[in-house]
């Protein structure tokens, strides 16, 4: 083996070049100054300026977590003795007939009869949601809950 015949094992590295100029090179585009070029540069995402904008709506129904149940709304027994006859039907499209409950996004309400007041008329109740002591008082007076 001779001197002329020896290869090397790594081909030469290429210079870097620096963008002063020239067709390539770091940054000869003219880009990257500023707080880029800085050592242990820590920018700010974009995105994040915008969302720290944004006014955070706290509390329930704001956001996406509305309630699913619709609430329901309480008739009393004493409203019930007062405007309904005996043997009648007391159901959500009575009371709002009467104009005990009003619609509620064009809907009736859920409606929950409560216990208080006393019933000495015999109705029958449908299509609602009763409490124990009013079902008490209703078929204690002849009525169907």
């Amino acid at each position: 083996m001779q001197l002329h015949n020896i290869k090397r094992k790594n081909k030469n590295k290429k210079p870097q070049y620096i963008g002063r100029g020239g067709k390539r090179g770091k940054t000869s585009g003219k880009g990257t100054k500023g707080q880029n070029v800085r050592a242990g540069r820590k920018k700010r995402p974009e995105m994040r300026d915008i969302i720290k904008r944004l006014p955070k709506l706290r509390g329930r129904g704001k956001n996406l977590n509305t309630p699913i149940k619709v609430k329901m709304t309480g008739v009393n027994l004493s409203s019930i003795n007062k405007l309904f006859v005996a043997g009648e039907i007391v159901s959500p499209e009575s009371l709002f007939q009467k104009k005990i409950i009003k619609k509620i996004g064009g809907k009736h309400p859920r409606v929950k009869i409560l216990a208080s007041g006393d019933i000495t008329k015999k109705i029958t109740v449908r299509n609602c949601f009763i409490s124990a002591e009013a079902k008490k008082k209703i078929e204690k007076a002849g009525g169907k809950a």
